[in-house]
């Protein structure tokens, strides 16, 4: 059956505006990072960018995967709907990351905002023609591809062979890489997603998920500032415990 309709998106922002793509997520981690200026102008060109609010759904399992979208800020959750009814969460994208690339012609998951966010939505056929164009644009494409392979392998490992702690441990670990390249800080995390959230992702039970965190809290291993930052304390142990090499010294 096809999707709902396609969430309208916000009024598009000219790119060519100074600084707009300069100041892009994108350009650090994301498509654009090797393009010089001449070529990230002509992608801006066919590009348009607007905000969306959280709970907004940027496309919907099923839909047919026209665009291609880059985050620019705030924080994406990727979800698929199971044949039973059941919403499983599968990943968390924020900025920089691209989303509904796609060998297929429908989206194969729904892509909704946790967050206040922007994107930067580019034509299926644009960016096509683009990669058959400009080799660097090919190579980085094929790069990031490679990555979210390499990615969605580590995650079948987490769930298939780690304990509950040791896959809380994981994802907090992930989440510092991922603002340290961002220029972020690795220590003090945002953590736009729910515990339910997150034990869908991990696939434990928000209450395991809970759990999990108030155990790091006790060992010292985590801080706690409200229910959206995480605070590392220990991130050695918790690397360690991310990567199976035995439970941590505190326990």
């Amino acid at each position: 059956m096809p999707g709902p309709e396609l969430a309208t998106p916000a009024p598009p922002i000219d790119h060519r505006s100074p600084g707009a793509c300069l100041a892009c997520a994108s350009r650090l981690v994301g498509l654009c990072a090797p393009l010089h200026p001449d070529l990230l102008e002509q992608v801006a060109r066919q590009s348009t960018r607007g905000r969306i609010t959280s709970g907004d759904t940027i496309f919907h399992q099923g839909d047919p995967a026209r665009e291609i979208v880059s985050v620019v800020d705030g924080a994406v959750r990727l979800v698929r709907l199971l044949p039973d009814g059941r919403r499983a969460a599968i990943g968390f994208r924020f900025a920089g990351d691209l989303i509904g690339f796609t060998a297929g012609r429908e989206h194969a998951f729904s892509a909704e905002a946790m967050t206040d966010a922007t994107i930067c939505r580019l034509d299926r056929r644009h960016l096509e023609q683009f990669l058959h164009r400009h080799p660097v644009i090919e190579a980085r494409m094929l790069d990031l591809c490679m990555r979210e392979l390499a990615a969605t392998q580590d995650h079948l490992l987490v769930l298939g062979r780690f304990s509950a702690e040791e896959r809380v441990a994981a994802f907090l670990v992930s989440l510092a890489e991922a603002q340290k390249v961002r220029r972020r800080s690795e220590v003090m995390l945002d953590l736009p997603a729910t515990r339910a959230d997150l034990g869908d992702l991990l696939g434990l039970t928000l209450e395991t998920v809970s759990r999990v965190f108030s155990a790091f809290r006790r060992r010292g291993l985590i801080r706690l500032h409200g229910i959206a930052r995480v605070e590392l304390l220990a991130p050695d142990r918790l690397h360690r415990l991310a990567h199976a090499e035995g439970s941590d010294a505190g326990a």
